[in-house]
């Protein structure tokens, strides 16, 4: 025999908490340097718990607008958070797997390697370089790119920071020295950093604006954008104003028109003073005048036509049009 519930479990059972009232939204923002807390996303959480560690990605064109980069994946991770902001690291890129496939074909030849760099402050990062060439080529022509590609990319970050590389990996600034560099050994068709990771933090920098100055510049630009579309809104009640204020004296205009056309037909005599009033006489009619023929009127009628206008005309029929013409106009 089923147990039954208590009138207490029954209670609690009613008033079941509904956890999406609990939830908020928080802003995801890009790194501070280089990219100044960009505002980059929208996220749902109850707690500061529940969003830390989160990983947001999105495409490369949405970050920059580079219609080019749209098959760049970019990842940041949720590092902390202040307030409603989220703020991330840049954890990695990669490149879509479709298309890496259409660069690659039979009578091409493919490149990868696999280097881990470490920056001047101390973020250990792992890059996937890719090189496709014109044509095949051999094993060691293959070994001798490979190693080259890695000693450009391993130079350029132990002289640079992390955000610095990152806008060298993602604006392409790296991708053309290694061109540079292998074009000397063989013919390259394209050269990308396919794939970043970041395996290992290091020194976070305090450049760029802090999180309360962009705060106040994104409410400095919405009250500009508020106040321009309030004086946009403004021209065009103004402008409907002007607009509804000339039809209406068209309007006027027009019923005084009409009743100024509306007048009276006058009496036979005037009632004040017995005089009588004559009828307007009727303005006669113009007569229509039938324009003059001129000789190139006549040269167009035929000779019969012709010789039927003299003969109304009294004048000889004989000799060809020009004649007959000549005598009508005489």
């Amino acid at each position: 025999m089923a147990k039954k519930m208590s009138a207490k479990a029954r209670a609690a059972a009613r008033k079941q908490r509904d956890k999406w009232k609990n939830k908020r939204w928080f802003t995801i923002r890009a790194p501070r340097h280089p990219w100044n807390f960009k505002k980059i996303g929208e996220t749902l959480g109850e707690t500061d718990e529940h969003i830390m560690g989160r990983v947001y990605e999105m495409t490369q064109q949405e970050f920059s607008g580079d219609f080019t980069k749209m098959h760049v994946i970019l990842r940041f991770r949720v590092t902390d958070i202040v307030g409603q902001d989220a703020l991330t690291t840049f954890v990695g890129h990669a490149h879509q797997s479709d298309h890496t496939r259409r660069q690659i074909r039979r009578y091409r030849g493919k490149i990868d390697d696999v280097v881990d760099v470490v920056t001047t402050d101390g973020f250990l990062v792992r890059m996937k370089p890719l090189m496709i060439t014109e044509r095949r080529c051999q094993t060691s022509v293959k070994q001798a790119m490979r190693a080259k590609s890695a000693d450009v990319i391993r130079s350029f970050s132990a002289k640079s920071t992390y955000a610095k590389l990152q806008e060298a990996m993602l604006g392409g600034d790296l991708e053309t020295d290694i061109r540079n560099a292998v074009k000397s050994i063989y013919p390259c068709r394209n050269v990308v950093i396919r794939k970043s990771q970041l395996l290992q933090t290091g020194v976070v920098t305090e450049k760029g604006p802090t999180l309360d100055e962009i705060h106040a510049e994104e409410a400095r630009m919405d009250a500009e954008i508020k106040a321009k579309k309030a004086a946009a809104l403004a021209a065009a009640e103004d402008d409907s104003a002007e607009e509804s204020g000339l039809l209406a004296a068209a309007e006027a205009m027009e019923s005084i028109a009409e009743k100024e056309e509306v007048v009276e037909a006058p009496s036979e005599e005037d009632g004040e003073t017995g005089v009588a009033v004559a009828p307007e006489e009727k303005a006669e009619e113009p007569v229509e005048e039938k324009p003059a023929e001129t000789e190139s009127s006549l040269m167009k009628l035929k000779k019969d036509e012709l010789v039927e206008r003299a003969k109304s005309a009294g004048v000889a029929t004989s000799g060809t049009k020009a004649d007959i013409v000549a005598r009508l106009l005489e």
